[in-house]
C-alpha cells in the first residue's frame, strides 16, 4: 500500500455536517429541518423551459463562461436590482454551483502564503477552500445574538498581507443581513489594505421585514475590488440544479474564468437556458417566496420559544439561530443526534461553521419548508420540550 500522505486540507476533513444529518434524518425517518433545501421545486415554466432545451437542444459543450443568453438576463438582472452594470460578455461567468464560483474565486484571488479573511460562523467550505490555494486563514468571530460587524474585528485582522476577505451576506448560518455602516467599515480597510473581496450573494433576494440586501460592489471605489456570488438554486427554489455565477471586474473576472476552467469548465445548457428564462420572466415567484419565508420564519419562531428555545433574530435567509444553553450540554452536535433521533427533527449544530473553540450552544433550524412540515415540526418541538421549560 502506498505511503505517501494526500493532500493534508482534505484528508482531514469529514464528511460535511450538512450529508451527515441529512443521513441521520433520513434513518430515523426526522422532519430535514437541517439541511438548507425548500421540500417543493420551483416554478413549472423554467422547468418546462430547460425541459424543451433538453429535447431540442443544444445539448454539446456551451461557451466556457455560460450561455449568452443566461449571461446577458444576469446582467439585466443586476440592472434591475441594484442599478450595477455589468458587461455580460468579459464580466459575467456561469458555474456549476455558488460553491464552484466561491472556490474559482478563492484560486484565482488568493495566492500560497496571502492572508484571507472568513467571518465566522462562516459556510463550511470557505477555509478548506482557501487552504487547499496555499492561502493562510484568519477569521473574525462575530457575537450572538446580533452577529454585528465591527471597526475592532475588522482591525484585528487585516493587515498588510490580507488579500482578500469572504463575506457572506445575508449570512448563513446567522441570518444577518450586514447594513450599510458594517458595509462602509469593511469598504474603508479593503481600500486601506488594498484589498478583494469575495461576496457569496446567493440568499439576495431572501431578506425580511423590510430590509434591502445591499452589495458591497455597489459602495463607492468597490468596483474594482469586489467580486459577487449568486446562486439560481436559492433564487428559484432549484438547489439540485447547481447553477451559480460570478459577475465583477473583467480584470478580476477573467482570472477567476481560467480557474473555472479546470474545476468544472461549464454547466448544462439546458438548466442554464431554464435559468435565464427564469430571470427574465418569473422574478415574481422569487419576490413572493421572501413574503412566504418570512411567514414561515416568524411560524417556526414562535414554535420554537413556545418549546422554550431562546431564538436569535434573522434578517435574511432559510435558517433560524437558537441558543440551547439548558438543553446542548458539552456537545451542540450530540443534541443534534438527540433530536433526530429522539424527537424526530434534524436541525445543524454551529460548531462546524467555526475552526477552533467553538461555541457548543447554538442550533440552526432550517424553516424553508412546507407549512404542513413546519406545523408538525411544531406538535413534535412543544410536546418533547414544553413540558420541561414549563417546569
Amino acid at each position: 500500500m502506498a505511503k505517501r500522505a494526500a493532500n493534508p486540507v482534505f484528508s482531514g476533513q469529514g464528511t460535511t455536517i450538512f450529508t451527515v444529518m441529512s443521513a441521520l434524518a433520513t434513518r430515523h425517518g426526522a422532519i430535514n429541518l437541517g439541511q438548507g433545501f425548500p421540500d417543493e421545486d420551483g416554478p413549472l415554466a423554467i422547468r418546462e423551459a430547460a425541459a424543451r432545451a433538453l429535447v431540442h437542444g443544444p445539448n454539446q459543450y456551451p461557451p466556457m463562461t455560460g450561455m449568452p443568453q443566461l449571461r446577458r438576463a444576469l446582467s439585466t438582472h443586476a440592472a434591475r436590482f441594484y442599478d450595477l452594470g455589468f458587461d455580460s460578455d468579459n464580466e459575467v461567468v456561469v458555474t456549476s454551483g455558488a460553491t464552484e464560483a466561491l472556490t474559482a474565486s478563492f484560486m484565482a484571488l488568493a495566492s500560497p502564503g496571502d492572508e484571507a479573511i472568513i467571518i465566522e460562523p462562516a459556510y463550511d467550505s470557505y477555509r478548506p477552500a482557501l487552504e487547499a490555494v496555499g492561502a493562510k486563514v484568519k477569521a473574525i468571530r462575530l457575537e450572538p445574538p446580533h452577529f454585528r460587524l465591527t471597526e475592532d474585528a475588522l482591525a484585528s485582522v487585516f493587515s498588510e498581507h490580507t488579500k482578500l476577505i469572504a463575506i457572506n451576506s445575508p449570512m448563513n448560518p446567522t441570518g444577518r443581513v450586514f447594513g450599510r455602516d458594517e458595509l462602509g467599515l469593511l469598504a474603508a480597510f479593503l481600500t486601506r489594505y488594498d484589498a478583494y473581496a469575495v461576496c457569496d450573494e446567493v440568499y439576495e433576494h431572501l431578506v425580511f421585514d423590510g430590509r434591502e440586501h445591499v452589495p458591497l460592489i455597489s459602495l463607492p471605489h468597490m468596483r474594482e475590488r469586489c467580486v459577487r456570488i449568486g446562486s439560481a438554486g436559492k433564487m428559484f427554489s432549484l438547489t439540485g440544479w447547481k447553477v451559480g455565477w460570478v459577475m465583477g471586474p473583467a480584470a478580476l473576472v477573467s482570472v477567476i474564468a481560467k480557474a473555472h476552467q479546470f474545476l468544472t469548465f461549464t454547466t448544462s445548457p439546458a438548466l442554464q437556458l431554464g435559468i435565464a428564462h427564469g430571470l427574465e420572466d418569473e422574478m415574481e415567484y422569487t419576490l413572493a417566496l421572501q413574503r412566504k419565508l418570512q411567514g414561515k420564519r416568524d411560524y417556526l419562531s414562535a414554535a420554537l420559544q413556545r418549546a422554550g428555545f431562546n431564538v436569535l433574530p434573522s434578517e435574511g435567509t432559510y435558517f433560524l439561530t437558537v441558543d440551547a444553553s439548558h438543553l446542548v450540554g458539552n456537545s451542540d452536535r450530540m443534541f443534534c443526534e438527540f433530536l433526530t433521533r429522539e424527537v424526530g427533527i434534524a436541525a445543524i449544530p454551529y460548531s462546524p461553521f467555526y475552526g477552533e473553540t467553538a461555541p457548543k450552544h447554538l442550533i440552526r433550524f432550517a424553516f424553508c419548508k412546507r407549512m404542513e412540515i413546519l406545523e408538525e415540526a411544531a406538535r413534535r418541538l412543544e410536546t418533547h420540550f414544553a413540558p420541561v421549560s414549563a417546569k
